[in-house]
């Protein structure tokens, strides 16, 4: 498994079993995409999160584009998409998960899918509205007393990142944290319908543009921004 430093962000190009052992570990994987990479020098708090990660994923197909064309390294691409739907996919009762909703909404389509794929050993918790300072004592006594060996982040970049940073640093047990914000939505409706053959052939973007194009294109153009720290 290759590591790449990008700005003080540990990247690990891998396939899923090789990254899950080393998330398994514990700590905070991230999974950020190319328009939340292109902002890090306007955002000290969500670069500094990205830094103090575990595990960075490759999620973007034009960031590992990028990496081929500038830097000559060859990544293999892994989202964070991908990441969950096998995590789940795979995942035995005997472990204990923590889910960070942003929604009574979508707190309702996760947990339906949830128990349809016969997952049931979990807590699921609605996340406030964060300030900029962010923290949740409330959040933190959950996690304290329910102990999970997960907590899957289901809520925005740039506020999961620095929410699980705060929690893995307070928690005084092993605890493996992701940030995969809207990825579990592609799997229950909420989002575009993107599936393992989209996502492999970096098309996931056009499909979320095509989807909701007042959404996602000005996301995607903002993502060109990234080219300026290669140089």
């Amino acid at each position: 498994m290759k590591k790449i430093s990008f700005k003080g962000i540990k990247f690990y190009s891998g396939n899923y079993n090789q990254i899950k052992k080393k998330f398994d570990y514990g700590g905070v994987l991230v999974a950020p995409a190319a328009s939340a990479l292109a902002n890090i020098d306007n955002d000290n708090l969500y670069f500094s999160s990205l830094k103090s990660a575990n595990i960075a994923i490759l999620d973007s197909g034009f960031f590992c584009i990028l990496l081929r064309l500038f830097k000559f390294e060859k990544v293999k691409k892994l989202s964070g998409f991908l990441f969950l739907k096998t995590f789940l996919d795979e995942f035995k009762n005997s472990d204990k998960i923590l889910f960070i909703d942003p929604s009574k909404e979508s707190n309702k389509k996760n947990t339906e899918y949830l128990i349809s794929k016969k997952i049931n050993n979990f807590k699921s918790y609605i996340a406030p509205k964060y300030n900029k300072n962010i923290q949740d004592q409330m959040l933190l006594k959950l996690v304290n007393e329910f102990q999970p060996k997960y907590i899957i982040m289901n809520i925005g970049g740039g506020t999961q990142e620095p929410l699980a940073i705060y929690i893995r640093d307070r928690v005084k047990f092993r605890i493996s944290i992701m940030c995969t914000g809207a990825a579990i939505a592609f799997m229950t409706g909420e989002q575009a319908p993107i599936n393992k053959f989209i996502d492999k052939i970096y098309l996931g973007w056009l499909l979320r543009i095509i989807w909701k194009p007042q959404m996602y294109l000005g996301r995607i153009l903002k993502s060109f921004k990234i080219i300026k720290f290669f140089f």
